[in-house]
């Protein structure tokens, strides 16, 4: 798990969080509003398919493509629950939350170093048909 992941505010434009991603090299950024608290997960799928090639400009908001409630694992939860929650979900990536407070992102590959070799194998396969 990534403990303390950087967050975009919800208010934060669309740049923003591209470069932050580029800065510390990741694929995603949860999104949290003023209150601090988890609002959403942003991609850089997101950002290129449904922010640019949906008309949206690099000026708006990140808040604006969140898509509902974010799928999330608590952070007693185990790597099992972690494991059927992503496959449940088709997600690659999960904010880890301890009550309503954000403390980490565990991503498939963070399970994989979790588990043994045939297991990982039926992780990524599950997830690559999503």
């Amino acid at each position: 798990m990534t403990a303390d992941p950087r967050c975009i505010g919800t208010d934060d434009s669309l740049q923003k969080a591209a470069d932050l991603m580029a800065a510390d090299q990741v694929g995603a950024l949860p999104i949290c509003g003023q209150d601090g608290r988890l609002k959403g997960v942003l991609t850089d799928r997101d950002i290129v398919v449904r922010g640019l090639a949906g008309g949206k400009d690099l000026a708006d908001s990140a808040g604006g493509l969140t898509q509902g409630e974010a799928v999330t694992v608590g952070a007693d939860d185990s790597v099992d629950e972690a494991m059927d929650t992503m496959l449940e979900h088709g997600v690659k990536r999960l904010p880890v939350i301890d009550g309503v407070t954000l403390v980490g992102i565990v991503t498939t590959a963070d399970i994989a170093r979790a588990l043994p070799n045939p297991e990982v194998g039926g992780l990524v396969k599950a997830l690559s048909l999503n």
